[in-house]
């Protein structure tokens, strides 16, 4: 992250910490499977899904930023930290996000550093499903709002087609999902009871972050003075898959 943070200030851009997210958890993930000399078919488990995840994530971004200006949300940090911009931007934005992410991998950590067994099971058979269901989430929901972007002539007309019709943030569900999903993996193995519950620490924090503070409430807060936006948040589902006519959030 300090590398990252070096990075942004070269190319004066936050955003840059988006790409990093991904890559970051690729780099730990690593670290913690080449310590461990014995490799389960577990730890190849976790560590190729979540490598795929954070690649696939990283480079979305990559490309979305790619010629675009600095994200509203960064840019509005620049603003309001005035001389202070440095110093909170490397504390708050690129070592907090560090830390974060070591917590949300713990799943992932404690599986790929120690020699497990896992048996199939309906605890793995559920966790590879509902990581499964989530990385569907956040691909097609990415893959759907980029096109929907890019053909859009009217900059605030609304996003209501696909998956984005049954839940206002569904690659954002796909995210937590799939971090629900490795701990699920993590309780089929043979570890101790005790680290399955440290392990939750992961999808706690991400589910937290994404509900409550940097994902979805940023994004209600960018479109509050949109009619078009408000009139689809009544119909539409927040975070979880719902069918429109039985929403009543």
């Amino acid at each position: 992250m300090s590398a990252w943070f070096i990075i942004s200030l070269l190319k004066r851009r936050n955003d840059v910490v988006d790409i990093a997210w991904g890559l970051g958890f690729i780099f730990v993930i690593w670290v913690a499977f080449l310590s461990n000399n014995v490799h389960s078919d577990a730890s190849w488990l976790v560590v190729g899904l979540t490598s795929i995840w954070g690649l696939r994530l990283s480079g979305h971004l990559f490309l979305r930023n790619r010629g675009r200006d600095e994200d509203f949300r960064y840019r509005k940090w620049r603003e309001e930290w005035g001389q202070w911009f440095i110093l909170r931007s490397y504390l708050q934005v690129f070592l907090l996000q560090g830390i974060l992410l070591l917590l949300i991998a713990l799943p992932v950590i404690f599986v790929a550093s120690q020699t497990v067994r896992v048996s199939v099971s309906a605890w793995l058979v559920a966790g590879v499903l509902t990581w499964l269901v989530g990385f569907y989430f956040e691909v097609i929901g990415d893959r759907q709002l980029s096109k929907f972007v890019k053909n859009r002539r009217d900059k605030l007309e609304v996003m209501d087609q696909g998956l984005w019709k049954y839940s206002r943030h569904p690659n954002y569900f796909g995210e937590v999902t799939q971090w629900w999903g490795l701990w699920l993996i993590l309780a089929s193995t043979n570890l101790p009871a005790k680290w399955r519950l440290i392990g939750l620490i992961g999808p706690l924090t991400i589910t937290i972050l994404i509900l409550f503070i940097s994902g979805v409430p940023l994004l209600e807060k960018k479109y509050k003075g949109n009619k078009a936006y408000q009139a689809y948040a009544k119909r539409t589902s927040k975070f979880f898959p719902l069918d429109q006519k039985t929403n009543k959030a």
